[in-house]
């Protein structure tokens, strides 16, 4: 019998490949990767959906919602500062980015300032946040191939932003941090 959470699953796996169909053919692009976390992350959701608000006051809830509230300003502050200076264009070269992801200036304000990624430093502080809301061995091993992933989508996507910016990028990956503020 198949349930409601695998209805949620297939469509949801659905709708990811959509979205990631162009990276998808490409596994030398950051696309690639982040179509990974993004599953990982739907099942980790769907492996503690049901803890979501039990014990609201628990020591594991607290913290799971203090990573969930830094995820949502993570990717309001990072959608933003992209959106309003990135200058978005269609003659950046890379046929898997969305349009929001092909900036011809580079962010190095706002949250930029001090972290270089943004978008999956959120997604890292969801997946975290999902994790904590039921600590499980295999919500464990699931939290860590998402972190994995996206240290490698991340990776992937520097080496892109290099070939597109040049110099100018690696003078401020020098100077700031991957996900978290003078952390790492």
């Amino acid at each position: 019998m198949i349930t409601l959470k695998w209805i949620i699953f297939i469509v949801s796996s659905f709708s990811i490949i959509f979205v990631s169909r162009k990276s998808l053919m490409d596994r030398k692009s950051h696309g690639f990767y982040r179509f990974f976390a993004w599953e990982f992350i739907l099942i980790l959701f769907l492996l503690n959906v049901e803890f979501w608000f039990l014990k609201p006051f628990a020591p594991n809830q607290i913290v799971s919602w203090i990573f969930l509230f830094s995820s949502t300003y993570y990717v309001i502050e990072g959608f933003r500062f992209l959106r309003t200076m990135g200058k978005t264009t269609e003659q950046r070269p890379e046929k898997h980015l969305y349009k929001l992801e092909k900036t011809s200036r580079l962010v190095t304000a706002g949250i930029y300032k001090y972290i270089r990624h943004p978008m999956y430093g959120s997604l890292l502080f969801l997946a975290w946040g999902i994790f904590f809301k039921s600590v499980s061995v295999e919500g464990f091993f699931l939290v860590m191939g998402i972190s994995l992933f996206l240290f490698w989508t991340a990776k992937i996507e520097e080496k892109e932003n290099i070939n597109y910016f040049g110099h100018k990028y690696t003078i401020y990956r020098e100077r700031t941090k991957f996900f978290i503020p003078k952390i790492w």
